[in-house]
């Protein structure tokens, strides 16, 4: 690593509330890697994929208010929640792709005495890791191989799709994941379902499908040997550690699968011990498998 590495940090409001220990270890991590994160105080939500539909020019205009921002400060965007990945990636499409678009977004920005160039990237960790980093890089900082481990790897959809507007990894047979495991000494453990949806936002409308969902995800990952899943979204987080309960009931079967955030992961294998990590906050308890580890 050759140049310095510093970004305009966006943790997303899951990672601040519901999932904060995501935030938390992103931050030591970063700092034990020398990775500088420089916080956004003026930023906002970015909708959350939500806003989209309803209100399309509102979030255009919220998403290059955030943009405008870290272009300001001379930075591109580095955040951990996929969700915001996508919808500021999308956003970011849209306005570079049609001037008019963007033209009549800074119109808006205006009145607040902004303005976007169109010059930002928004990346997440595991891009930023797996390729401004280098995972060569990073497999000298493991202090802790994580040889005991056998991780499935489960990307979630919005680090993946749309690709036209994420485009790091290949939407059906992503590799990046696999191959951070790997660095960090661990088993990638390939399952069918590692690019697929874990059922977050289906539960709005269909619970009993979204449950459904998240449980074969879980049991697809076991059933090839996994004894833990590692993602890099809060909100797959919550649905396969969280509602994991929840989804053994809908699936009929005993999973008890531990989660790990991707933070944590890298976390653990730079010798952060398990309150570091945060890992009481989680409703399946990855004790069992961090025994003499």
């Amino acid at each position: 690593m050759a140049k310095e590495l510093k970004y305009a940090y966006y943790p997303g409001c899951v990672s601040q509330h519901m999932t904060k220990e995501a935030n938390d270890t992103t931050r030591k991590v970063a700092s034990i890697l020398g990775i500088q994160l420089h916080d956004m105080p003026k930023a906002s939500c970015c909708g959350a994929g939500l806003l989209t539909d309803y209100d399309y020019p509102l979030y255009l205009a919220i998403n290059a208010r955030i943009f405008a921002e870290a272009e300001s400060m001379g930075m591109d965007i580095l955040t951990i929640c996929s969700t915001c990945l996508m919808v500021m990636s999308t956003a970011n499409r849209d306005l570079l792709a049609d001037p008019r678009l963007l033209a009549e977004t800074n119109e808006v920005l205006a009145k607040a005495g902004l303005r976007y160039n169109g010059t930002i990237k928004i990346k997440q960790l595991l891009w930023v890791l797996a390729s401004d980093y280098g995972l060569d890089n990073l497999k000298k900082k493991v202090v802790k191989p994580l040889s005991w481990l056998k991780a499935a790897p489960f990307y979630g959809c919005h680090s993946l799709r749309p690709s036209d507007a994420l485009g790091f990894d290949d939407p059906d047979k992503p590799r990046s994941l696999d191959a951070l495991i790997e660095a960090l000494g661990a088993e990638a453990v390939d399952f069918r379902g590692k690019a697929r949806c874990c059922g977050f936002q289906v539960d709005i409308v269909a619970e009993k499908t979204a449950l459904n969902m998240t449980g074969r995800r879980l049991l697809e990952g076991k059933e090839q040997g996994a004894n833990c899943f590692v993602t890099p979204c809060p909100f797959c987080h919550v649905n396969l550690d969280n509602y994991q309960g929840l989804a053994e009931k809908a699936v009929g079967a005993k999973i008890q699968m531990p989660v790990f955030h991707l933070s944590q992961l890298v976390g653990l294998s730079l010798g952060m011990s398990p309150s570091e990590l945060g890992l009481s906050r989680h409703l399946v308890s990855p004790e069992k498998i961090l025994e003499g580890c």
